[in-house]
């Protein structure tokens, strides 16, 4: 840690808007004018729109995640959490991964931990669910996905074969329907390979408490994806919601029942509930009760943005639209991170603050290789695109949105020799426990019981 005088910059998380506000930061000081401090539990930033094709093995883990240290050199990165915030006395106590906790002074502060699943207690949600928020849970499904088809080839039972096939989604937006989208895609691919699995003897379940899905892309292209995902074979159900799914028995509020080795939650985030400890003005959802210019409320020292503050949307505000707020997704996030940047160092520096304002330009999201749908807005006008020209927008989009040129040519890279050579459809799950087999190598023997003769020679 530095032990410089020069005043501090906290900024508490290292994801969307953490990393671009503190690189925005760094591009605007002056040399030596501050020391910029990010605290994040993991060392490195997740791209989450690419999460679903990294599940499906179109691009490669390691080119979604940025490493912090490698971006933010000129930055402090503490590998931890940020337990509480002592605003009277502008200390924040981190908690490192090792070690014991201890009290960090900042003169701003940058709050930008983003989101967490939104879940309910729903009974077997917890032991049996897969979520979709980190690159962790990708890998994880990817290689889970692969398991079971492995398990289906491999027996004659009928019960563990239907229960293996049997893939549940909970969540029809974009991370649900994209994830399901792309999860069928590689399926579908791997299914090839194996001589006992066909795609006929899988079964994919879509769920929602909504009445549509993909409501992002307004209700046209939301039920020309609906209707896309059913041609592929899978089955959708709206306007329900799962009520168990305890041991892999999946009980829907409709009435239908399966049973499932695989339960993929994506319905909905939640501001960060470490938010509640740090004593800031809060919204009705939990988010950061945020001013135009991104400063929290009451405050001229601290700012938020993304997923976890509750931003004015002064665009659509002007446009007449009442009590608007920014959505959470990565078009705000990229330029709110941008404003807030700037504004810390306005607000360092004694000049006025720059409102936040963008007019939203519409949406992208992928349902597996070469299908999509899109909604471009130009001014007044919107276009809608489906298929394969959709698709081609939702990669370009978010090849161009992926922060640092290094990981752009990585995942464009991905992409290319996705053209040419085909889709790797090999289980890595021994990576989740990866000493299991040299613990069993390493072990100590079994003492063997003695022999009967051995007992009698002792005996005598």
């Amino acid at each position: 840690m530095s032990t410089t005088e020069r005043p501090r910059i906290l900024v508490v998380g290292g994801g969307y808007v953490g990393l671009y506000a503190a690189r925005r930061i760094l591009k605007k000081m002056r040399y030596g004018e501050a020391t910029v401090t990010v605290v994040d539990p993991r060392s490195y930033m997740t791209y989450q729109p690419f999460l679903p094709e990294a599940a499906a093995g179109s691009i490669s883990p390691r080119h979604v995640v940025v490493p912090l240290r490698r971006v933010l050199p000129k930055a402090e990165v503490l590998t931890g959490r940020v337990t509480t915030i002592d605003q009277d006395r502008k200390v924040a106590t981190i908690a490192p991964l090792v070690g014991e906790a201890y009290e960090l002074p900042f003169d701003y502060l940058v709050i930008a931990m983003g989101a967490v699943s939104r879940t309910f207690p729903i009974p077997g949600l917890a032991e049996q669910g897969i979520g979709m928020k980190g690159i962790e849970e990708s890998i994880g499904l990817r290689n889970h996905v692969l398991e079971q088809l492995d398990k289906a080839d491999s027996t004659t039972d009928e019960e563990i074969r239907r229960k293996a096939l049997t893939f549940v989604f909970i969540g029809g937006g974009f991370a649900g329907a994209e994830t399901i989208g792309e999860v069928e895609d590689m399926a579908r691919d791997a299914a090839k390979y194996y001589k006992n699995v066909s795609r006929e003897d899988m079964r994919f379940i879509l769920v929602d408490a909504a009445d549509k899905i993909l409501p992002e892309v307004g209700p046209k292209l939301g039920q020309y994806g609906k209707e896309h995902l059913e041609s592929r074979g899978v089955e959708i159900y709206l306007s329900t919601s799962m009520d168990s799914c305890v041991d892999g028995h999946v009980v829907l509020k409709n009435g239908l029942e399966v049973d499932s080795n695989t339960i993929v939650w994506t319905a909905g985030v939640k501001p960060n509930p470490a938010l509640a400890r740090f004593g800031l003005p809060l919204g009705p959802r939990g988010h950061v009760d945020c001013e135009p210019t991104l400063q929290v409320k009451g405050t001229d020292y601290i700012w938020a943005a993304g997923d976890n503050a509750q931003v004015p949307d002064v665009a659509a505000r002007k446009a007449g639209v009442e009590n608007a707020w920014c959505p959470p997704n990565a078009q705000h996030a990229l330029r709110q991170a941008r404003v807030l940047g700037d504004n810390v160092v306005s607000g360092m520096r004694g000049f006025p603050q720059k409102e936040y304002e963008h007019a939203n330009k519409g949406a992208v999201a992928g349902l597996g290789l070469h299908k999509g749908v899109a909604m471009i807005v130009m001014g007044k006008m919107k276009i809608k695109l489906k298929g394969r020209l959709a698709w081609y927008m939702h990669r370009g989009y978010h090849g161009l949105a992926m922060p640092t040129w290094n990981r752009k040519i990585r995942v464009f890279a991905d992409w290319t020799l996705g053209m040419f050579l085909k889709r790797e459809v090999v289980s890595l799950g021994a990576m989740e426990n990866p000493r299991e087999e040299f613990y069993e190598a390493a072990k100590p023997a079994p003492v063997a019981a003695p022999s009967k003769s051995e007992e009698k020679a002792k005996a005598s």
